[in-house]
């Protein structure tokens, strides 16, 4: 059994052994029944994260990166984990929870992590979006692609996309869609 007094190593050998899932309900009842400090809940809401991230859980991953993040001291951790979370609803296409995690990683970042940041998640929208057309799943790959074009892309990533989403859009019967973004491309 988890006691307040453990330490991480402790922590881990007492989990070993037991399923992902008792391992979940081990954790989450430690976290509620004990006062413990900050160092041992990142270490805590990280695990339940790695768990959770194993078993598909995108959203309880998500949510256990961002209180990761609550509970870092440094910004180059908060920036870390949010943008973990933000990954972890982008794999559940959660669009609004993906824009509140980026937001609040950019709010800790400088200009030169803002940058990265965008970098990581524009990585992330292309493999997600990719994905999704192998299993295809179009109308949510396209869902992907209509959110890279609304980020900074240079003039041949641009092209890619619209290239995609053109594609997409004709398979799916979107022809309005298709003919606005030809319009739009036309135009600039």
């Amino acid at each position: 059994m988890l006691k307040p007094e453990m330490t991480k190593s402790e922590i881990e050998k007492d989990l070993q052994g037991k399923g992902n899932f008792v391992q979940i309900d081990h954790l989450n009842r430690f976290l509620k029944d004990h006062q413990l400090s900050m160092d041992t809940k990142k270490f805590i809401y990280l695990k339940l994260a790695s768990l959770y991230e194993g078993s598909k859980l995108f959203g309880e991953t998500a949510k256990s990166y961002d209180n990761a993040a609550g509970v870092s001291l440094t910004f180059a951790e908060k920036i870390k984990h949010y943008t973990k979370a933000a990954e972890a609803y982008a794999r559940l296409g959660d669009f609004n929870r993906v824009d509140e995690a980026i937001r609040k990683a950019m709010a800790e970042a400088n200009i030169r992590e803002r940058g990265e940041i965008q970098e990581i998640m524009k990585q992330v929208f292309k493999t997600q979006a990719q994905v999704l057309e192998k299993d295809l799943k179009r109308s949510h790959a396209v869902k992907f692609y209509e959110k890279l074009l609304d980020m900074r892309l240079s003039d041949q990533e641009r092209q890619e996309v619209r290239a995609k989403l053109s594609d997409l859009y004709g398979k799916l019967g979107k022809l309005h869609e298709l003919q606005d973004l030809k319009r739009s491309s036309d135009s600039s």
